[in-house]
């Protein structure tokens, strides 16, 4: 059984970093697609930032370019997305995902892309 498990979320002020983690098991630390989303109040699910391996192409929103940074860890099974420059914009529910392929793609960053889905952490960015 797939289980990803978020921490790492919380409450900081305009400016400040935050870094999130997503524990992996029931799925082989490669073979897998994985990335983060976030849903905030009253909008949609977007794709924030996805990666198949830790040498791996890393595919990012456009929103959260040169401010977030995904990375890997196949030894530990364990996706992280260390986030700088946080603005209130980036207020949202933090979800890790994963799919069973054999990369990623752009199309990572949409919801049909992913199979599995963590029950996700609250992010909030105060100005």
């Amino acid at each position: 059984q797939v289980q990803l498990v978020e921490s790492g979320g919380g409450s900081v002020q305009t400016g400040g970093s935050l870094r999130l983690s997503c524990a992996a098991s029931g799925i082989p630390p490669n073979d897998y697609c994985m990335g983060w989303f976030r849903q905030a109040p009253g909008k949609e699910r977007e794709g924030v930032a996805a990666v198949y391996c830790g040498s791996c192409y890393r595919y990012y929103a456009d929103s959260v370019k040169g401010r977030f940074t995904i990375s890997r860890d196949n030894a530990k099974n364990t996706l992280y997305l260390q986030m700088n420059s946080l603005k209130p914009e980036d207020t949202a529910v933090y979800y890790c995902a994963a799919a069973q392929t054999s990369g990623c793609s752009r199309s990572s960053l949409t919801e049909r892309g992913m199979n599995y889905w963590g029950q996700g952490t609250q992010v909030t960015v105060s100005s």
